[in-house]
């Protein structure tokens, strides 16, 4: 079962706190926390300023990129103690007992949000949900523990199902490997992975969301994903009969996508939710990427309930207008049933029209035609689409 991440926030917290406490009478102001140009001083209030900006952002809905949060801690230099005789072994101290109560409140913030919260965050596309909020405050404390661990010279291992919270929620373009933790490490440019140039830029990935006037089409992460291709719910609430078996066999093909670190997770699986009542009602997205001439292919079914509404086109024409407002996409295309007339028209209804294509060629049954393109020899044929009607989307302005 999912989880919305508090208490893998609390865990993250507690094994900063537990590592560093022993360590308060060492030189954080003097040493450099890792390969950062900051103190360990300063990282460690690093982590205080993230954790309590999350916490604000989620609490308070924040949605626009003009609101500031700037947090001064007490001081020009940072933390100071109200004693000014108090040494630094106490001030060192009194950081850790901040970051301990500021991590608690995004615990708090999160275990409060509704499933459907969502805050604004600029990376990458403008806003986070509780889950992504909890994985960015887990990475952000794990990460600058080991900074300053590394300054101080001590040794952290924090729990790998962690580090595992934070890739599958915000690291989706990330190939995951056999250590969570030195998979995350060096997705953040800290370590080194067999196999893999090492990162000198990075960064995280919120999943994206688009509106509608009746849906949300909310992007699945990797953690999501793999939920619902096990028989989960991918932590959605679905009506009746939902979700249906494409969406599940959507979501372990984007699942595949992401062990084999080829996933675009905009252009994978998005759940199609209805905003009246936070109820998921279908799945849509893409079968990959767009190939090397600007083709993506697109799928979508529908909990039986939730039939004839209209949220399909509905869906369908906000999903084909982002992707084809994009440069890499130059058309969209999908293949239905000749006898499923409601799903022609709902391609209809979004602007997509049939695409004529060459009969199959009599001289070699064994290659039948791909019906959204004539025979290619160089091109491979999928049996699963012989047969199939293909219909195609290249107009950027959509009725």
């Amino acid at each position: 079962m999912l989880t919305m991440g508090a208490n893998e926030v609390d865990e993250a917290v507690a094994s900063a706190v537990a590592l560093l406490r022993p360590a308060v009478g060492r030189d954080w102001v003097g040493t450099n926390a890792g390969g950062l140009e900051w103190s360990c001083r300063r990282t460690a209030e690093h982590i205080i300023t993230d954790l309590v900006v999350y916490a604000a952002r989620l609490a308070g809905r924040t949605q626009s990129p003009n609101t500031r949060l700037n947090i001064t801690l007490a001081g020009a230099t940072g933390l100071t103690p109200a004693d000014k005789e108090a040494r630094e072994e106490d001030v060192n101290s009194g950081i850790l007992d901040v970051i301990a109560a500021t991590g608690a409140l995004l615990t708090a913030a999160i275990r409060t949000a509704p499933r459907d919260a969502r805050a604004f965050h600029p990376a990458p596309f403008r806003s986070a949900n509780r889950e992504g909020f909890a994985a960015m405050g887990i990475a952000e404390v794990l990460l600058h523990t080991h900074d300053i661990a590394e300054g101080l010279g001590l040794p952290y291992q924090p729990p790998a199902h962690l580090a595992e919270f934070a890739l599958t929620r915000i690291f989706p373009h990330v190939r995951p490997g056999p250590d969570h933790w030195r998979t995350l490490l060096w997705a953040t440019g800290r370590a080194d992975l067999p196999g893999r140039a090492r990162l000198t830029e990075w960064s995280w990935y919120n999943n994206l969301v688009l509106d509608t006037e009746r849906l949300r089409l909310e992007c699945v992460t990797p953690a999501a994903a793999a939920d619902l291709s096990a028989g989960g719910t991918g932590g959605f609430d679905w009506i009746g009969g939902g979700p249906f078996e494409g969406t599940r066999e959507a979501a372990g093909m984007a699942w595949k996508a992401y062990e084999e670190g080829v996933l675009r997770p905009e252009f994978g699986l998005y759940i199609l939710v209805r905003r009246e009542d936070d109820r998921a009602v279908g799945g849509m997205g893409f079968h990959g990427a767009p190939d090397e001439e600007g083709r993506a292919k697109v799928g979508y079914d529908l909990a039986e309930a939730a039939r004839g509404n209209g949220y399909a086109t509905e869906a369908l024409r906000a999903l084909a207008e982002w992707a084809l407002a994009r440069d890499d996409v130059q058309s969209l295309f999908a293949t239905v049933e000749p006898h499923n007339t409601p799903s022609q028209g709902v391609l209809a209804r979004a602007g997509f029209v049939p695409v004529n294509t060459e009969p199959a060629q009599p001289t070699d049954p064994a290659r039948p035609t791909d019906p959204a393109r004539p025979i290619d020899p160089a091109r491979p044929i999928d049996p699963a689409e012989v047969g199939l009607q293909a219909y195609e989307l290249r107009d950027r302005t959509l009725n």
